[in-house]
C-alpha cells in the first residue's frame, strides 16, 4: 500500500455517460487473457480515461500473507480472506473495495455504498478487527487511456450494468461473471464466443 495515486487526488465531477459505480462484463468472445470472462467495478470514469478493480479474478495469496508482509498480526481472523487479482496495472500495488461505512487516508467515494482505499491505515485496521464491514482486496488495476474503454464497448467487447455491492462482497468468485450478466436478463453461458453487431 503505497503513497496516493494520481486518480485518488485527481477526481472529476461525474460526467455524463460516466460508467463509475458500474460493472465491465467481459464478453464469451474476449481474447485478452487478462480479462477474459472477468467482472471489473469501474472506480472512475471521465473523457480522460478509465480506472477498475477486477472483483472476480483470484490469486493464490490470503489476506494473512500480506498481513505478514507488513508485520501485523491477524488479531480478527480475516486472513483467509483471498486476494483478487485486481488489473494488469501496477500489480505490486494494493487496492481495497469496501463498504462505504467508513474513510481512511487515501479513500476515493465512489458511490453512496462503495469505497475504494489505497493506504496503508486500512490493512492495519483489518487486522485488528477494526476494518470496514464489507470489503474485497486486491493486487493491481485495469486502466484505460482517453477513449479506450469507450471504444472496446463499441466494438463489443463488454457489456455494463450498474454495480451490485452484493456480487462484489457476498457472491463466491467463481459466480460473479455469471451474475453479474444476469441482472441484465443475460446467460452468458449461453452465448457464443463471437460477438456479432446488430
Amino acid at each position: 500500500m503505497n503513497q496516493d495515486l494520481d486518480f485518488l487526488t485527481q477526481v472529476e465531477e461525474l460526467t455524463p455517460g460516466s460508467l463509475r459505480d458500474h460493472f465491465l462484463i467481459a464478453m464469451p468472445g474476449m481474447n485478452d487473457p487478462s480479462f477474459s470472462h472477468t467482472v471489473t467495478y469501474i472506480c472512475e470514469h471521465s473523457d480522460k480515461g478509465a480506472m477498475g478493480v477486477v472483483i472476480n479474478t483470484a490469486t493464490p495469496m490470503q489476506l494473512k500473507e500480506i498481513f505478514a508482509q507488513m508485520q501485523l498480526d491477524d488479531n480478527a481472523s480475516d486472513g483467509d480472506q483471498i486476494v483478487m487479482s485486481g488489473g494488469p496495472v501496477q500489480p505490486e500495488r494494493g487496492f481495497v473495495l469496501h463498504s462505504s461505512d467508513t474513510q481512511w487516508q487515501s479513500t476515493l467515494k465512489v458511490s453512496d455504498e462503495i469505497s475504494l482505499t489505497v493506504s496503508r491505515d486500512i490493512i492495519a485496521a483489518m487486522a485488528e478487527g477494526n476494518g470496514p464491514k464489507d470489503f474485497l482486496i486486491s493486487l493491481g488495476y485495469a486502466g484505460w487511456g482517453e477513449g479506450q474503454l469507450e471504444a472496446e464497448i463499441a466494438a463489443n467487447s463488454w457489456l455494463t450494468v450498474p454495480a451490485d455491492k452484493n456480487i462484489i462482497f457476498h457472491t463466491p468468485v467463481e459466480k460473479r461473471w455469471v451474475q453479474a450478466a444476469q441482472s441484465l436478463g443475460i446467460d452468458l453461458q449461453l452465448m457464443s464466443g463471437t460477438a456479432g453487431h446488430a
